[in-house]
Protein backbone atom coordinates (compact mmCIF):
# COMPACT_ATOMS: atom_id res chain seq x y z
CA UNK A 1 0.00 0.00 0.00
CA UNK A 2 1.33 3.49 -0.80
CA UNK A 3 2.01 5.87 2.07
CA UNK A 4 0.45 9.31 2.52
CA UNK A 5 3.53 11.53 2.70
CA UNK A 6 4.30 15.16 3.38
CA UNK A 7 7.47 16.11 1.50
CA UNK A 8 9.71 18.88 2.86
CA UNK A 9 12.67 20.11 0.80
CA UNK A 10 14.11 23.10 -0.99
CA UNK A 11 17.14 22.79 -3.35
CA UNK A 12 17.98 20.69 -6.41
CA UNK A 13 19.34 17.98 -4.10
CA UNK A 14 15.79 17.25 -2.87
CA UNK A 15 14.06 16.81 -6.23
CA UNK A 16 15.21 13.28 -7.22
CA UNK A 17 13.86 11.90 -3.92
CA UNK A 18 10.51 13.58 -4.50
CA UNK A 19 10.23 12.22 -8.03
CA UNK A 20 11.24 8.69 -7.01
CA UNK A 21 8.65 8.61 -4.22
CA UNK A 22 5.95 9.65 -6.70
CA UNK A 23 7.18 7.12 -9.27
CA UNK A 24 6.87 4.34 -6.69
CA UNK A 25 3.23 5.16 -6.00
CA UNK A 26 3.38 7.10 -2.76
CA UNK A 27 0.80 9.86 -2.34
CA UNK A 28 2.38 13.26 -1.72
CA UNK A 29 -0.40 15.11 0.10
CA UNK A 30 1.53 18.35 0.63
CA UNK A 31 4.85 19.95 -0.20
CA UNK A 32 6.68 22.21 2.22
CA UNK A 33 9.50 24.38 0.91
CA UNK A 34 11.15 27.75 1.53
CA UNK A 35 9.50 30.90 0.23
CA UNK A 36 10.56 32.27 -3.19
CA UNK A 37 13.49 34.69 -3.14
CA UNK A 38 14.28 37.59 -5.47
CA UNK A 39 16.36 36.53 -8.47
CA UNK A 40 16.54 36.79 -12.23
CA UNK A 41 18.80 39.08 -14.22
CA UNK A 42 17.84 42.18 -12.25
CA UNK A 43 17.20 40.45 -8.95
CA UNK A 44 13.58 41.62 -8.92
CA UNK A 45 11.62 38.50 -9.86
CA UNK A 46 10.65 36.02 -7.14
CA UNK A 47 12.25 32.66 -7.92
CA UNK A 48 10.48 29.54 -6.61
CA UNK A 49 12.66 26.80 -5.16
CA UNK A 50 13.44 23.73 -7.30
CA UNK A 51 11.10 21.70 -5.08
CA UNK A 52 8.24 24.16 -5.60
CA UNK A 53 8.75 24.03 -9.36
CA UNK A 54 8.58 20.21 -9.25
CA UNK A 55 5.52 20.29 -7.00
CA UNK A 56 3.63 22.61 -9.36
CA UNK A 57 4.22 20.20 -12.25
CA UNK A 58 2.92 17.34 -10.09
CA UNK A 59 -0.14 19.28 -8.98
CA UNK A 60 0.73 18.98 -5.29
CA UNK A 61 -0.26 21.72 -2.78
CA UNK A 62 2.75 23.88 -1.88
CA UNK A 63 3.23 25.56 1.49
CA UNK A 64 5.96 28.08 2.31
CA UNK A 65 5.49 28.97 6.01
CA UNK A 66 8.00 31.27 7.67
CA UNK A 67 7.81 29.18 10.83
CA UNK A 68 6.40 25.85 11.98
CA UNK A 69 6.26 26.85 15.64
CA UNK A 70 2.78 28.40 15.71
CA UNK A 71 -0.45 26.59 16.66
CA UNK A 72 -1.83 27.47 13.22
CA UNK A 73 1.14 25.84 11.44
CA UNK A 74 0.77 22.70 13.54
CA UNK A 75 -2.96 22.48 12.89
CA UNK A 76 -2.42 22.86 9.14
CA UNK A 77 0.30 20.18 9.18
CA UNK A 78 -1.86 17.74 11.14
CA UNK A 79 -4.82 18.29 8.83
CA UNK A 80 -3.02 16.48 6.02
CA UNK A 81 -3.30 13.27 8.06
CA UNK A 82 0.03 11.97 6.73
CA UNK A 83 1.52 8.59 7.53
CA UNK A 84 5.01 10.09 7.51
CA UNK A 85 7.01 13.14 6.46
CA UNK A 86 10.10 12.93 4.25
CA UNK A 87 12.60 15.75 4.77
CA UNK A 88 15.45 16.42 2.32
CA UNK A 89 17.46 19.63 2.78
CA UNK A 90 14.40 21.62 3.87
CA UNK A 91 16.40 24.27 5.71
CA UNK A 92 14.01 24.88 8.62
CA UNK A 93 13.91 23.48 12.15
CA UNK A 94 11.03 21.11 12.86
CA UNK A 95 9.68 21.48 16.43
CA UNK A 96 8.74 18.42 18.47
CA UNK A 97 5.02 18.87 17.87
CA UNK A 98 5.56 18.70 14.09
CA UNK A 99 7.86 15.66 14.45
CA UNK A 100 5.14 13.89 16.45
CA UNK A 101 2.29 14.70 14.05
CA UNK A 102 2.67 11.99 11.33
CA UNK A 103 1.57 8.54 12.44
CA UNK A 104 4.92 6.90 11.60
CA UNK A 105 7.26 9.85 12.18
CA UNK A 106 9.48 12.18 10.14
CA UNK A 107 12.43 10.83 8.14
CA UNK A 108 15.40 12.85 6.94
CA UNK A 109 17.85 12.10 4.13
CA UNK A 110 21.28 13.41 5.18
CA UNK A 111 24.32 13.60 2.90
CA UNK A 112 26.99 12.20 5.18
CA UNK A 113 27.92 9.10 7.14
CA UNK A 114 26.54 10.15 10.50
CA UNK A 115 27.65 11.02 13.11
CA UNK A 116 30.38 12.53 10.92
CA UNK A 117 29.40 15.86 9.41
CA UNK A 118 26.18 16.73 11.13
CA UNK A 119 24.93 20.11 10.02
CA UNK A 120 24.64 22.41 7.03
CA UNK A 121 27.47 21.62 4.60
CA UNK A 122 28.40 17.92 4.83
CA UNK A 123 29.30 17.51 1.15
CA UNK A 124 31.72 20.44 1.09
CA UNK A 125 33.30 19.56 4.43
CA UNK A 126 33.89 15.91 3.54
CA UNK A 127 35.87 16.88 0.44
CA UNK A 128 37.74 19.71 2.14
CA UNK A 129 38.76 17.45 5.02
CA UNK A 130 40.21 14.86 2.65
CA UNK A 131 37.70 12.14 3.57
CA UNK A 132 38.02 8.90 1.63
CA UNK A 133 34.26 8.33 1.52
CA UNK A 134 30.90 9.94 2.02
CA UNK A 135 27.37 8.65 1.75
CA UNK A 136 23.70 9.16 2.50
CA UNK A 137 21.66 8.10 5.50
CA UNK A 138 17.97 7.95 6.31
CA UNK A 139 17.28 8.77 9.94
CA UNK A 140 14.15 9.20 12.03
CA UNK A 141 14.24 12.82 13.11
CA UNK A 142 14.38 14.16 16.64
CA UNK A 143 14.83 17.72 17.87
CA UNK A 144 18.64 17.52 17.83
CA UNK A 145 20.88 18.57 14.93
CA UNK A 146 21.04 15.38 12.82
CA UNK A 147 21.07 13.25 15.97
CA UNK A 148 18.17 10.90 15.16
CA UNK A 149 18.31 7.11 14.98
CA UNK A 150 19.61 5.83 11.63
CA UNK A 151 17.60 3.43 9.51
CA UNK A 152 19.58 2.85 6.31
CA UNK A 153 22.81 4.02 4.66
CA UNK A 154 24.73 3.90 1.39
CA UNK A 155 28.45 4.68 1.03
CA UNK A 156 30.33 6.32 -1.83
CA UNK A 157 34.07 6.74 -2.36
CA UNK A 158 35.41 10.29 -2.74
CA UNK A 159 38.14 10.60 -5.35
CA UNK A 160 40.51 13.51 -5.81
CA UNK A 161 38.85 14.52 -9.07
CA UNK A 162 35.40 14.99 -7.45
CA UNK A 163 34.10 18.51 -6.90
CA UNK A 164 31.33 19.35 -4.46
CA UNK A 165 28.91 19.45 -7.40
CA UNK A 166 30.01 16.01 -8.60
CA UNK A 167 29.50 14.51 -5.14
CA UNK A 168 26.23 16.41 -4.66
CA UNK A 169 24.73 14.95 -7.84
CA UNK A 170 25.81 11.39 -7.11
CA UNK A 171 24.57 11.50 -3.51
CA UNK A 172 21.29 13.05 -4.61
CA UNK A 173 20.56 10.10 -6.91
CA UNK A 174 21.83 7.56 -4.38
CA UNK A 175 19.72 9.15 -1.66
CA UNK A 176 16.56 9.06 -3.74
CA UNK A 177 16.85 5.29 -4.14
CA UNK A 178 17.67 4.89 -0.44
CA UNK A 179 14.64 6.84 0.73
CA UNK A 180 12.33 4.86 -1.56
CA UNK A 181 13.65 1.65 -0.01
CA UNK A 182 13.27 3.10 3.48
CA UNK A 183 9.64 4.09 2.88
CA UNK A 184 8.89 0.63 1.48
CA UNK A 185 10.33 -0.91 4.64
CA UNK A 186 8.38 1.54 6.80
CA UNK A 187 5.16 0.66 4.97
CA UNK A 188 5.56 -3.04 5.68
CA UNK A 189 6.66 -2.45 9.29
CA UNK A 190 10.22 -3.61 8.72
CA UNK A 191 12.24 -0.40 9.07
CA UNK A 192 14.86 -0.98 11.75
CA UNK A 193 16.46 1.93 13.61
CA UNK A 194 19.87 2.14 15.27
CA UNK A 195 21.16 4.84 17.58
CA UNK A 196 24.04 6.93 16.31
CA UNK A 197 27.44 6.40 17.88
CA UNK A 198 28.71 9.09 20.24
CA UNK A 199 32.20 8.60 18.81
CA UNK A 200 33.41 10.49 15.75
CA UNK A 201 30.90 13.32 15.90
CA UNK A 202 31.89 16.28 13.67
CA UNK A 203 29.95 19.33 12.56
CA UNK A 204 29.74 20.64 9.01
CA UNK A 205 29.51 24.39 9.55
CA UNK A 206 27.97 26.50 6.81
CA UNK A 207 30.58 27.62 4.29
CA UNK A 208 31.87 31.13 4.94
CA UNK A 209 33.06 33.07 1.89
CA UNK A 210 36.10 34.10 3.94
CA UNK A 211 37.29 30.48 3.67
CA UNK A 212 37.46 30.62 -0.11
CA UNK A 213 40.89 32.22 -0.55
CA UNK A 214 43.49 29.60 -1.53
CA UNK A 215 46.48 29.13 0.75
CA UNK A 216 49.27 28.04 -1.58
CA UNK A 217 51.56 27.20 1.35
CA UNK A 218 49.53 24.05 2.07
CA UNK A 219 50.47 20.68 0.50
CA UNK A 220 49.16 20.12 -3.02
CA UNK A 221 46.52 17.55 -2.11
CA UNK A 222 45.10 19.81 0.60
CA UNK A 223 44.94 22.69 -1.87
CA UNK A 224 43.20 20.44 -4.42
CA UNK A 225 40.63 19.25 -1.88
CA UNK A 226 40.01 22.82 -0.75
CA UNK A 227 39.40 23.90 -4.34
CA UNK A 228 37.14 20.96 -5.18
CA UNK A 229 35.22 21.24 -1.91
CA UNK A 230 34.20 24.80 -2.81
CA UNK A 231 33.43 24.17 -6.48
CA UNK A 232 31.33 25.60 -7.99
CA UNK A 233 30.09 27.73 -5.08
CA UNK A 234 31.39 29.91 -3.58
CA UNK A 235 34.51 28.97 -5.57
CA UNK A 236 38.04 28.97 -4.20
CA UNK A 237 40.01 31.93 -5.50
CA UNK A 238 43.45 33.47 -5.84
CA UNK A 239 44.67 36.87 -6.96
CA UNK A 240 46.31 37.49 -10.32
CA UNK A 241 47.46 41.05 -10.99
CA UNK A 242 45.04 42.40 -8.36
CA UNK A 243 42.04 40.56 -9.84
CA UNK A 244 40.31 37.51 -8.41
CA UNK A 245 40.37 34.26 -10.35
CA UNK A 246 38.22 31.35 -9.19
CA UNK A 247 39.70 27.90 -9.66
CA UNK A 248 36.96 25.32 -10.11
CA UNK A 249 38.81 22.13 -11.05
CA UNK A 250 42.43 20.97 -10.87
CA UNK A 251 44.62 17.87 -10.64
CA UNK A 252 47.81 16.87 -8.85
CA UNK A 253 50.96 17.53 -10.87
CA UNK A 254 54.72 17.17 -10.62
CA UNK A 255 56.81 20.21 -9.79
CA UNK A 256 58.14 22.38 -7.00
CA UNK A 257 58.67 26.06 -6.37
CA UNK A 258 57.61 28.97 -4.21
CA UNK A 259 53.95 28.70 -3.15
CA UNK A 260 51.73 30.12 -5.87
CA UNK A 261 54.49 30.22 -8.48
CA UNK A 262 53.56 29.41 -12.09
CA UNK A 263 55.89 26.57 -13.08
CA UNK A 264 55.20 26.16 -16.82
CA UNK A 265 52.99 27.16 -19.73
CA UNK A 266 50.27 24.64 -18.75
CA UNK A 267 49.03 26.25 -15.53
CA UNK A 268 51.05 24.11 -13.14
CA UNK A 269 51.15 25.97 -9.81
CA UNK A 270 53.54 25.25 -6.95
CA UNK A 271 52.15 24.55 -3.49
CA UNK A 272 53.87 24.25 -0.11
CA UNK A 273 54.62 20.65 -1.08
CA UNK A 274 54.15 19.49 -4.67
CA UNK A 275 52.00 21.20 -7.28
CA UNK A 276 48.61 21.20 -8.96
CA UNK A 277 47.59 21.81 -12.57
CA UNK A 278 44.59 24.07 -13.12
CA UNK A 279 41.87 22.64 -15.38
CA UNK A 280 38.91 25.01 -15.09
CA UNK A 281 38.93 28.68 -14.07
CA UNK A 282 36.71 31.73 -13.93
CA UNK A 283 37.80 35.38 -14.05
CA UNK A 284 35.75 38.03 -12.28
CA UNK A 285 32.69 38.87 -14.33
CA UNK A 286 33.43 36.14 -16.90
CA UNK A 287 32.07 32.69 -17.65
CA UNK A 288 33.89 29.60 -16.41
CA UNK A 289 36.34 28.23 -18.95
CA UNK A 290 38.84 25.46 -19.59
CA UNK A 291 42.54 26.16 -18.98
CA UNK A 292 43.41 26.37 -22.70
CA UNK A 293 40.72 29.01 -23.30
CA UNK A 294 41.80 30.94 -20.22
CA UNK A 295 45.40 31.05 -21.42
CA UNK A 296 44.37 32.61 -24.73
CA UNK A 297 43.15 35.69 -22.87
CA UNK A 298 45.52 35.64 -19.90
CA UNK A 299 49.00 34.31 -20.75
CA UNK A 300 50.14 32.86 -17.42
CA UNK A 301 53.82 31.96 -17.62
CA UNK A 302 56.82 31.72 -15.30
CA UNK A 303 57.84 33.63 -13.25
CA UNK A 304 54.29 34.90 -12.63
CA UNK A 305 52.65 34.07 -9.31
CA UNK A 306 49.15 33.60 -7.93
CA UNK A 307 48.74 35.40 -4.63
Amino acid sequence: MPLRLIFMGTPDFSVPTLLELVAHGHEIVAMYTRAPKPGGRRGLQLQPTPVEEAARKLGVPVLTPKTLKTPEALEEFRAFDADAAVVVAYGMILPQAILDAPKLGCYNLHASLLPRWRGAAPINRAIMAGDAESGVMVMKMDVGLDTGDVAMAERLAITDNMTALDLHDRLSRLGADLMVRAMAALDRGGLQLKKQSEDGVTYAAKIDKAEARIDWTRPAREVLRHIHGLSPFPGAWAELENARVKILRCELAKGAGAPGEVLDDHLTIACGEGAIRLIELQREGKARMQAADFLRGVPLKPPMRLA
